[in-house]
């Protein structure tokens, strides 16, 4: 069934909410790294983000209320029907034995890493996660990594686990453990940090480009980011040659700028949405 409809929501944290959807094209095809992009009306804008996890007909997604779209999406409840949904798109991740693995997730992050993280425990491999937040309260998912053999929480300000930010705690644990690969899901600048410190070390290191999106089939080229090969810089679409690439070939300068181009426009289209819906401070 491609219903769309939304079978339930539950807040997570301040302004954080999971969906489950049901539409069994993506909870049938969909892979650990893969992404759907969805409307939530007919005149909305189309939203890329992360599956978070499959169960019969149904896929699970984790938003954070930060523009417009986002926010009118994180006020819908179980039995709303989403206008479309398109998916799964994009490369799965290369899941694979590896040996040990070190798997990062910051924000909202946690919930893209969280199946990846399973299906690479699945294939044999040794791994860590390390996830963080601002704050506990802002720690997502954290009961749901049991299977790692190896879990480092992280807050900002030391209200669970290791007080400082995931790269400090990346930058301690490859000091006494030697790892194959990583991922690391997050905010950009998080991603890019993580990338300088396994560049230091020559570690791959996998991150999911969250960047701007429309169609996720490649012909809108809104998505295009620069990534550095044998040959130079070559142009990538993060929807169809990605959304992993390894981020110590990003050029991350090129690529966070581009997602500032419309901030300003993103700014006003939420003000006019609070004026038209009202306080939303609750969620």
């Amino acid at each position: 069934m491609y219903s769309n409809k939304i079978i339930s929501r539950k807040r997570l944290a301040k302004s954080t909410y999971e969906f489950w959807i049901e539409n069994d094209m993506v909870s049938t095809h969909a892979k650990p790294g893969q992404f759907v992009v969805l409307r939530v009306s007919e005149k909305g804008e189309r939203i890329p983000l992360t599956i978070a996890e499959v169960k019969g007909t149904s896929f699970r997604i984790v938003v954070k209320a930060i523009g417009k779209s986002t926010y009118d999406l994180c006020t819908r409840s179980a039995g709303d029907v989403l206008a479309d949904v398109v998916g799964p798109l994009g490369k799965p991740s290369d899941v694979k034995q590896y040996g040990s693995v070190l798997i990062i997730g910051g924000g909202v992050g946690i919930a893209a890493i969280l199946p990846i993280a399973k299906a690479l425990k699945e294939a044999g491999n040794d791994v860590t996660v390390i996830i963080g937040a601002r704050t506990l309260d802002e720690l997502i998912l954290k009961d749901e990594f049991s299977f790692a053999d190896k879990l480092i929480m992280v807050t900002d300000d030391g209200s669970s686990g290791y007080k400082g930010t995931v790269i400090d705690a990346m930058k301690e644990q490859v000091k006494t453990q030697k790892y194959d690969v990583a991922w690391a899901v997050g905010p950009a600048i998080m991603m890019k940090l993580a990338s300088n410190v396994a560049n230091e070390i020559n570690l791959p290191i996998w991150v999911s480009l969250n960047s701007i999106m429309i169609d996720g089939t490649g012909m809108c080229g809104g998505c295009r980011t620069l990534v550095k090969t044998q040959e130079g810089d070559e142009i990538k679409y993060v929807c169809v040659d990605g959304p992993e690439f390894d981020g110590r070939y990003v050029d991350w300068d090129s690529f966070m700028k581009r997602l500032e181009q419309y901030r300003e426009q993103e700014k006003l289209s939420l003000e006019n949405f609070i004026k038209q819906v009202g306080d939303l401070s609750w969620l």
